[in-house]
């Protein structure tokens, strides 16, 4: 695995840091989760604007999103009380899927 694919990885892991900060912040009121959020998606966006430098714009930002979208929704579920269901594992897999074929395809 490349530097930039490595980098884009640990940014959309900050993307789920910085989402669930934001949801946790109510509003940007609260100053701990707001910090957070700050900082997360401040090096969020520096690692994917590191990674776009060398991976295709549309390729880097779908695995993004995808690994922030998947993590958020799976620490919503497994501590948060969001709801789990087969079906949503089964399409939060398939996202993680649609991932791995992007890199994989690269």
């Amino acid at each position: 695995m490349s530097l930039s694919w490595l980098v884009l990885v640990v940014s959309g892991v900050l993307e789920a840091v910085w989402a669930t900060a934001l949801g946790k912040s109510e509003g940007l009121t609260r100053l701990v989760p707001s910090l957070v959020f700050g900082v997360g998606v401040a090096l969020s966006m520096v690692g994917l604007a590191y990674a776009m430098r060398q991976l295709p714009v549309g390729t880097a930002y779908a695995v993004w999103v995808g690994i922030g979208a998947v993590l958020t929704v799976g620490y919503a579920m497994a501590f948060d009380g969001e709801p789990a269901s087969a079906a949503r594992i089964l399409l939060l897999a398939g996202i993680v899927a649609c991932v791995v074929g992007l890199k994989l395809l690269h």
